[in-house]
């Protein structure tokens, strides 16, 4: 209280260049058509969860989709995981931001890619890496993750050595 305009926040609480702010505006690279396009392809709802899509123009070499999920929401159910008589909020589904690197170079190819179904794979795949990092992908979820991920991996003609 001593200390006049200063507020604590988690570092995984929001993407990095949010949480300092730099005084300078970074534009993503995309255009409006483009960023639109990403939106839709990101919007995928998930079983349990509530997900908004943002684009930002990030660093080129930041990740090109990060996960982060309402400081409130995930105090609560910090709370409620540890019986703080906060069950109310264990049972609410997880609201998770993800925050679109539209400066990041993997999407000129993603937006260029003909094969639509190869597509999908990849964007599901830039946001299972991002639910990931934050601990969201679980169980059949974690499962269809690993195997798109080899399918991918086979796609390409990546040679998968046997034993």
């Amino acid at each position: 209280m001593k200390w006049e305009n200063v507020h604590f926040t988690r570092v995984d609480a929001d993407v990095t260049d949010n949480l300092v702010d730099k005084q300078e505006g970074s534009e993503s690279v995309l255009s409006e058509d483009d960023e639109v396009k990403l939106k839709e392809m990101f919007g995928r709802q998930m079983p349990d969860s509530h997900v908004t899509v943002e684009i930002k123009g990030l660093s080129p070499e930041a990740p090109p989709v990060i996960a982060t999920r309402p400081e409130f929401m995930r105090r609560m159910k910090d709370m409620a995981a540890i019986g703080g008589g906060m069950g109310f909020y264990g049972n609410m589904p997880d609201e998770v931001t993800l925050t679109v690197n539209g400066n990041h170079a993997i999407y000129q190819g993603l937006l260029k890619e003909n094969n639509a179904s190869r597509q999908e794979k990849q964007v599901k795949n830039l946001a299972d890496l991002a639910l990931l990092s934050q601990g969201l992908l679980k169980g059949n979820s974690l499962t269809e993750f690993i195997n798109r991920s080899v399918e991918l991996m086979s796609e390409k003609g990546v040679v998968i050595a046997e034993n």
